[in-house]
């Protein structure tokens, strides 16, 4: 019984922890033009349009997550195995993971935008200088909070797999949910905020992104403050769910038929989502339907 409720105290800070993550990580994402909607900030200097927009996807995100998240785990892996204090161990493998962060996305930023100089995009330093420093802050509480229930998962519920593992596991799955969950506000809610909403993107209007914010031209910190309203919040709680729903089963159920009892566990929660998600669709589609253009007069 005092492991089940260590088990559910652990799975409850996890999930906490793993909200934070994906709140972190969806802003970073954002702020630094890494995701989906990315396409379009690159298509803009093409099309005509210039713009203060960072630049920095060499990936998507969850391969970007993976390796930070895993670099980070296999650092403060090995520092724990020199019997350094755990705290410390993932203090600093954070710190190294955020530092090669900020190096992929200064070489990023610095090769796409050079390979727009033919269209008269320009390098903008102090974009360079003050976005950067931006995505590697949150950046750094992405890595550290997933570090951290990664290596509450491997110590105190004994997971089998080793703190790396659990790095590229929960890497993949922290970059996956912000790229799911918080890439539609940057890309159809901010970048296209000329646009009505819900008529979708018109191929006349691709790469001709929203690029002036209410006082001058848009930048990505610009980004950063709708989007930490908005999208981080929503990627946090499905990061977190995820965290908490996987490690719930697995507290409770695992002891139940060798195992077993995790995995039904699991498909009846994957099943009762399916449920809520088709329910939820079917109603947003009677309630409000097909968009259509408002009738003009004659």
């Amino acid at each position: 019984m005092q492991e089940i409720i260590i088990g559910i105290g652990v799975t409850a800070l996890a999930g906490a922890l793993a909200a934070v993550a994906g709140a972190a990580e969806d802003t970073e994402s954002n702020i630094g033009s890494q995701g989906d909607p990315n396409s379009q900030v690159q298509l803009a200097p093409q099309m005509g349009y210039t713009h203060r927009i960072y630049n920095k996807a060499i990936s998507g995100e969850p391969p970007a997550y993976t390796l930070w998240v895993t670099l980070a785990c296999g650092v403060a892996w090995a520092f724990i195995m020199m019997n350094v204090n755990a705290v410390l161990a993932i203090i600093f493998g954070a710190v190294l993971a955020t530092f090669v962060q900020g190096i992929y996305a200064t070489t990023a930023y610095l090769g796409r935008t050079a390979s727009l100089s033919k269209f008269g995009q320009p390098v903008f330093i102090d974009v360079l200088k003050s976005v950067t420093t931006v995505t590697m802050g949150h950046a750094f509480v992405a890595i550290f909070t997933t570090v951290t229930a990664c290596y509450l998962m491997s110590t105190v519920l004994h997971h089998p797999f080793a703190l790396p593992l659990l790095g590229v596991v929960w890497g993949l799955a922290l970059g996956a949910a912000g790229s799911a969950t918080g890439n539609p506000y940057y890309g159809k809610e901010r970048q296209y905020q000329n646009q009505k909403f819900g008529a979708g993107v018109p191929i006349s209007a691709s790469g001709n992104i929203v690029r002036y914010a209410e006082a001058g031209q848009r930048s990505s910190i610009d980004n950063g403050f709708f989007t930490a309203k908005l999208g981080g919040p929503a990627s946090g709680l499905c990061f977190g769910l995820i965290v908490f729903f996987e490690l719930w089963r697995t507290v409770l159920f695992e002891p139940i038929a060798n195992g077993w009892g995790a995995v039904v566990a699991g498909v009846v929660i994957i099943l009762i989502f399916m449920i809520i998600d088709r329910y939820v669709e079917v109603w947003a589609r009677k309630n409000y339907g097909p968009y259509t253009a408002a009738a003009t007069e004659a």
